[in-house]
């Protein structure tokens, strides 16, 4: 939690105006009781009805400026923790989007979403109530047991009393709650996580007809979720009741007390009445103060759950290098892959092992292999979304490691295998490659990518609306449109990465002669499945179970390289371009 104080600073002000405003109306609250026992003493006993009108009239006013006191409190308290919760989202958004493709897949995408949202809601919550009550309860509580001392000693000493046990009843379920709902949020997560992934896996649970068991694990962790929830909540509810009880024998102690010190003639009838609405304003407030500490509890948990986010280091270090200058004029960057590995974090095995070639500026490189050989691993090397464990990665002649990241990934142009479109228009889509691009650069982009007809076909052109996640454009188009993106950018190192899986053969042949027509040099790392794709490429990369089997041209591979001509001969006819 105190990691999360510092976006409090600029509210410093709002932080103390709060509170004080808040004290300001508990103070006028405390007065009411001895306002009534004047009443009673003076103006009921006298039968003095100017009096008790007068004194009506300072009630009046006391309610009124007390309103005028809270409401301002709440205006202060609000814009703190509204203004809190902002800067602490954008940082954790920020902060996000600063870890490692490591750190995003250990933490799952459902928590995270979960902390930027549920998460740092109740921590607003719990810090607009923290302003706004947890000075004034106490206040009020220890402010009524002064004001009952001043009233009667004797009789106030059953505040002294009840206070502690209201008290040790308040924190002490405070105290086991906590940890509770910290378990209650880490559910929540797999609640959501298993909602995410069947949201998103929609099709192929259909596909398979797995809706009942689905449907059955869903309901499992929710119900485990609920009886937690549930005892939780019992436990939290014995709160009040509890409170009620005792604060109600202490009221049937204050008035066979304060019957008899008024039969002594100690005190009188009305300061028996302003004992009592004491004690009534110390259940009020007590109550208050219980729930207070339970949504305190619930922002503290989560506002751990948050910070501990925060505290993710990076495992991508920025450096201070420079970017090298290196084929500046040929555009293309040069890439060597030297005796590289790569273990993720967890993983029982390496997924790529000691992986040795060398790519020239502006050739064309083709990444083949079977399902799970290690093909995306290796092409996500080069931007440094995971860092090799073993050996070294050089583009440009430079170590990536040497590279500043946003250096290194701007000399790139990555379309990755799930083809991503963001809610907007194409226009906007394009231009997350090239922001400054030009109509016409568009344009360009759209017909190497072959995308240029069907979107001169939409009603509005480049300003076609793209619903979240492209889904009112099919998997080709989407396809199209991102290595369209990628290619807005003008790259010195294009990678597509199984991008053209949803194109037939005539557009993927397009789309390559397009991209090795043009003008600017780059470097291609083309991954697929298809032979027929990098049949054509200068060098190919066949991959086997994180081994590089064979590194060589179509025709050399072919002679060399079992795995390859295997691959070869499944997808071609016998005596077709393959053999």
């Amino acid at each position: 939690m105190k990691r999360l104080l510092q976006y409090l600073t600029g509210y410093k002000k709002e932080c103390v105006l709060g509170p004080l405003f808040k004290l300001l109306e508990a103070s006028f609250e405390l007065l009411v009781p001895l306002v009534m026992a004047a009443v009673i003493d003076t103006g009921i006993k006298n039968r003095d009805q100017g009096y008790v009108v007068k004194m009506c009239f300072v009630l009046v006013a006391l309610g009124v400026i007390g309103l005028v006191c809270s409401i301002t409190a709440q205006y202060f308290a609000a814009k703190a923790s509204v203004g809190f919760a902002a800067k602490v989202r954008m940082a954790l958004f920020s902060h996000i989007q600063g870890l490692g493709f490591s750190e995003l897949d250990r933490e799952g995408a459902p928590t995270l979403i979960t902390r930027m949202t549920s998460d740092i809601n109740q921590v607003q919550n719990g810090m607009n109530l923290t302003l706004r009550l947890l000075l004034r309860s106490p206040f009020v509580v220890f402010g009524a047991m002064a004001m009952a001392f001043t009233i009667d000693w004797k009789a106030a000493l059953i505040f002294a009393g009840a206070i502690p046990l209201l008290a040790a009843v308040v924190f002490g379920v405070m105290l086991w709650t906590m940890p509770r709902y910290k378990q209650v949020q880490g559910g929540l997560d797999r609640v959501l996580g298993k909602a995410r992934e069947n949201l998103t896996g929609v099709r192929v649970v259909r596909a398979f007809g797995r809706e009942e068991r689905e449907t059955a694990e869903f309901e499992a962790g929710n119900n485990a979720l609920t009886r937690l929830q549930v005892h939780v909540g019992r436990v939290s509810g014995l709160m009040n009741p509890v409170t009620y009880i005792l604060i109600n024998l202490a009221t049937l102690a204050l008035v066979w007390a304060g019957g008899l010190r008024v039969e002594e003639g100690v005190i009188t009838q009305g300061q028996v009445v302003a004992l009592l609405n004491y004690m009534g304003q110390i259940l009020v407030e007590l109550i208050k103060l219980a729930n207070l500490i339970i949504n305190i509890t619930k922002a503290l948990a989560c506002a751990n759950r948050v910070a501990d986010v925060m505290d993710i280091e990076p495992s991508l270090q920025q450096t201070g290098g420079q970017a090298p200058g290196e084929e500046k004029e040929g555009r293309g960057l040069s890439v060597e892959f030297d005796d590289v590995s790569l273990c993720y974090a967890s993983a029982g095995a390496e997924s790529l092992s000691h992986i040795t070639f060398s790519v020239k500026a502006g050739e064309t490189v083709g990444i083949i292999g079977g399902t799970g050989s290690g093909k995306t691993s290796l092409v996500n090397l080069l931007p440094r979304f995971y860092d090799c464990t073993g050996g070294q990665v050089r583009v440009g002649g430079q170590p990536v490691r040497d590279w500043p990241i946003e250096d290194l990934r701007g000399q790139m142009g990555v379309v990755p295998q799930r083809a991503q479109l963001f809610t907007g228009t194409i226009r906007e889509n394009l231009q997350w490659g090239g922001g400054g691009a030009s109509d016409a650069a568009l344009w360009q982009a759209l017909e190497t990518a072959q995308a240029k007809d069907f979107v001169e076909g939409k009603p509005k052109g480049l300003d076609e609306p793209v619903a979240q996640g492209g889904r009112n454009f099919s998997g080709g188009q989407r396809q199209r449109l991102t290595i369209a993106r990628a290619l807005c950018r003008r790259p010195r190192l294009l990678i597509l990465d199984d991008s053209a899986s949803a194109l037939d053969f005539a557009t993927d042949l397009r789309l390559r002669t397009a991209i090795k027509a043009l003008p600017y040099g780059q470097t291609v790392f083309i991954v697929s499945q298809r032979a027929s794709s990098i049949r054509y490429a200068d060098k190919i990369v066949v991959l086997d179970d994180g081994c590089a089997v064979g590194v060589g041209t179509h025709q050399e591979l072919l002679e060399s390289c079992e795995v390859y001509r295997e691959i070869c001969q499944s997808q071609m006819e016998k005596g077709g371009e393959g053999a």
